[in-house]
């Protein structure tokens, strides 16, 4: 599938650290589309990842989906059957738990800001973290995968890292 026929509106679905944000961004340079970063929204700027008020992201999540012409990474089920109606194309990025494991440890210890992250919160391990990538992270794979075999739209599913490089070269992106 070529990435025009992703459409306008496209949804990135995944696990924590499986490249949602990087993807997100190089689709947005590539197609001239904003990039909206979920966690951005959900999270208040300048804290420890604290979470805004679930009324306060809802309305900012809704607000980003009414636009024309966005690509949107992140997974925020409490939102994800609105944003699903627009979108016009989905990439589900399935990543194995112990990949996602390496890629926090990775990104974190390297001291870089990562695409995505909130304005002002400090990129570190957790505990809460490991915990939510090795023991949330699989029953989450299961729902996003059932999730993407009910829609009914153009959508793509990379089970790996080599699946997603071949996509970055297929469509000539650029981290």
């Amino acid at each position: 599938m070529q990435l025009p026929e992703l459409g306008e509106r496209i949804c990135i679905l995944g696990p924590s650290n499986s490249g949602k944000s990087t993807l997100a961004d190089a689709i947005a340079r590539k197609r001239g589309l904003p990039a909206i970063h979920l966690d951005q929204l959900h999270h208040l700027p300048h804290t420890d990842w604290q979470p805004r008020p679930a009324d306060e992201f809802v309305a900012l999540h809704d607000q980003a989906i009414a636009a024309e012409r966005w690509v949107m990474d992140g997974n925020y089920t409490r939102c994800m059957p609105q944003r699903l109606r627009r979108a016009t194309g989905l990439i589900l990025l399935d990543i194995p738990m112990p990949l996602s494991l390496l890629r926090y440890a990775r990104r974190t210890l390297s001291g870089g800001r990562r695409v995505g992250a909130i304005e002002g919160g400090p990129q570190r391990i957790t505990w809460d973290m490991l915990h939510h990538i090795a023991l949330v992270t699989p029953r989450n794979r299961k729902r996003y995968l059932a999730v993407y075999r009910e829609l009914d739209l153009p959508k793509l599913h990379f089970a790996s890292a080599h699946a997603i490089e071949a996509c970055y070269r297929q469509w000539g992106l650029e981290r």
